[in-house]
């Protein structure tokens, strides 16, 4: 009896041992979870979620965005208070209006909050596809007017494109090809920027100046203005060019780039409207044409990989016509703004293709350009000089000068007949013309002479 009650007792508490021992595991591991949850909260593990987001409205969003790189834990807490009430009214501020046009306000509070708001949204969703994050990064925003194409009712003074374009160049930074391809593609979608652009490409040059200059807007603050590196802002213009033929492409550029009008009225200088004939009417400043030339120089380096130089000139000639044929001058001068390879390879695509007589009047305004302008009139004898070297023999070298100089000679003569007959304008620009062409000539054959003494 003793060995049996001995036994008895040694088997019975066993199982109960053993149904602790499973308790006390069950135990440990929910302890062992809350413990790791509480690590991952650090010092905010003491406070309510309520306390927590009025210690974040104080923190500057640098901080917060900072702060999402802790846990996971934290940092779908920051997500959750991104959407929230509180959240938005603190992320999303809407001072975007002032009488300042957008672009001269690059370094306001309020751009620099929406690089702050772009970064901590990226490190937010750092762990979600593509798409997803481009999801939520709407959501958040969807309820900012400004930020849509034709959300603000006035564009000319708000810099809401402009925080929004700097939002996305933090949030897609470092994105490879494919994902911007998506990114475009979304923005696209939500913006329905192709059938707008649809729409003023195929309809009458200034029948849709608003849309015109809003298309102008979106695509230059939110796609090609906030970026820094060349390469970025080519792919960027190549998504908007690229889906177009090549007569589209030309009158897209001119709606980005081209020349505006710089009153609106009210005497507040502003980007009103593109103007169109700018280029048909008179001859033209440098301003009205820099921003065509810097996105032909873009086009043509060599970070913008989808273009050939055959790709360049034939836009930078169907340009030339849009909306009419470009006064020569202008289209020179557009030339000569653009790089000494662009209007290089424009004047050896003429040569070429045999158009001698179309090349020398282009030679005639170059160095009219050039004397107006002040530029070195040695830099047109030497780009003369290399197209000649494109000519394969002698003799349309020595056809291409002699056309070179009839063009000096029948615009001279031109330029007298219009004087003469009294058909000059009022503010004697035809007296002005023939004046800049004399020394214009003078100087060209001068810097030959020198060249010839020389050599």
């Amino acid at each position: 009896m003793p060995s049996t009650a001995r036994t008895g007792c040694a088997v019975t508490p066993n199982p109960k041992y053993k149904r602790s021992s499973r308790r006390s595991k069950r135990s440990c591991s929910s302890l062992d979870t809350s413990s790791q949850t509480l690590s991952a909260l650090g010092y905010f593990q003491t406070l309510p979620l309520e306390i927590f987001e009025m210690v974040l409205d104080y923190l500057p969003v640098k901080d917060i965005s900072t702060l999402s790189m802790a846990s996971k834990t934290i940092s779908t807490h920051l997500v959750n208070y991104i959407s929230s009430p509180s959240g938005n009214r603190r992320l999303l501020v809407q001072d975007f209006h002032s009488l300042e046009p957008p672009g001269h306000s690059d370094g306001s509070a309020v751009v620099e909050h929406y690089r702050s708001v772009g970064l901590l949204l990226k490190r937010c969703t750092l762990l979600l596809p593509t798409r997803d994050r481009l999801k939520y990064a709407h959501k958040v925003l969807s309820e900012v007017l400004c930020f849509k194409l034709h959300g603000c009712p006035s564009p000319l003074h708000c810099s809401g494109l402009q925080c929004y374009g700097v939002f996305l160049q933090i949030l897609t930074a470092g994105w490879d090809e494919l994902e911007c391809h998506r990114v475009f593609n979304f923005l696209c979608e939500l913006s329905d920027l192709p059938r707008k652009v649809q729409a003023v490409v195929s309809s009458k040059p200034g029948s849709a100046r608003k849309l015109e200059l809003r298309i102008r807007l979106y695509c230059r603050s939110v796609f090609l203005n906030p970026w820094i590196q060349r390469s970025d802002s080519a792919f960027w213009l190549s998504r908007i060019l690229k889906p177009w033929p090549i007569v589209n492409q030309a009158r897209l550029l001119y709606i980005i780039f081209g020349p505006v009008s710089s009153l609106d009225g009210k005497g507040v200088h502003s980007q009103g409207h593109v103007v169109w004939q700018k280029m048909v009417e008179g001859p033209t400043d440098e301003a009205s044409l820099k921003g065509l030339a810097e996105a032909i120089k873009l086009l043509y380096d060599t970070e913008a990989r989808e273009w050939t130089a055959d790709d360049v000139i034939s836009l930078v000639d169907e340009l030339s016509v849009v909306p009419q044929e470009w006064l020569l001058e202008n289209n020179v001068r557009l030339l000569i703004l653009s790089g000494n390879s662009v209007c290089f390879t424009f004047l050896a695509s003429k040569a070429v293709n045999g158009r001698a007589a179309e090349l020398a009047r282009l030679v005639v305004f170059l160095t009219l350009v050039c004397e107006k302008e002040l530029y070195c009139m040695s830099w047109a004898v030497s780009m003369m000089q290399k197209v000649c070297q494109v000519f394969g023999s002698p003799g349309e070298q020595s056809k291409f000068l002699q056309c070179v100089e009839n063009a000096f000679a029948h615009m001279v003569m031109d330029l007298l007949q219009e004087i003469l007959s009294g058909d000059q304008d009022e503010d004697g620009s035809t007296f002005l013309n023939l004046f800049h062409l004399l020394n214009a000539q003078a100087s060209f054959h001068k810097e030959i002479l020198y060249l010839t003494m020389r050599s």
